[in-house]
């Protein structure tokens, strides 16, 4: 078992929309990077809803999302893990990011999308029941797992889903 560590957010100026995962895999955390293993869709998929080129650098893909409104972290903040599955996770080694703060400091954040139903599960257990009242009644919605883990999901069907991140309005 490994104990692993998440990355700081992608969260800047006055986004609208947070997307939560729950803990980077071995590709990720290896390059540093949110969504690196070359199968993961997140990417592909963010590219295909905003309009940008999928194969851009890191750090140009992340400006992509910042300039769309659009926030990245993840639930968990460290926690031991023996691969790169969530399924993989200690239970009793997660300790979670500070997401009360991350949303009381971004106002503006008026959705929370979950990168499948381990960052919902991870966030409705750890996080939820410490939220204020206003915190926790900002929308929540689980997407599909953009994970090559979720295979029974085709590429059509996890974008089909996610073209919800792109009809969250501004405040």
């Amino acid at each position: 078992m490994t104990r692993v560590h998440s990355f700081p957010p992608i969260c800047e100026g006055e986004p609208r929309v947070l997307i939560l995962g729950s803990m980077p895999g071995k590709a990720s955390l290896l390059a540093q990077q949110y969504y690196a293993h070359p199968r993961n869709a997140f990417w592909p998929i963010m590219a295909a809803l905003w309009g940008f080129d999928a194969t851009l650098g890191y750090g140009a893909r992340c400006a992509q999302l910042v300039r769309r409104g659009v926030a990245l972290w993840d639930v968990l903040r460290t926690c031991t893990r023996a691969g790169s599955l969530d399924s993989d996770i200690e239970p009793d080694s997660i300790v979670p990011n500070d997401l009360a703060a991350l949303l009381l400091r971004h106002g503006s954040i008026n959705h929370v999308f979950f990168n499948g139903a381990m960052a919902e599960t991870s966030f409705r257990r750890h996080v939820l029941p410490g939220l204020s009242d206003r915190l926790a009644a900002i929308p929540r919605t689980r997407l599909p797992s953009t994970s090559p883990a979720n295979a029974s999901y085709s590429f059509e069907r996890k974008l089909a889903h996610w073209r919800a991140i792109t009809g969250v309005p501004a405040r």
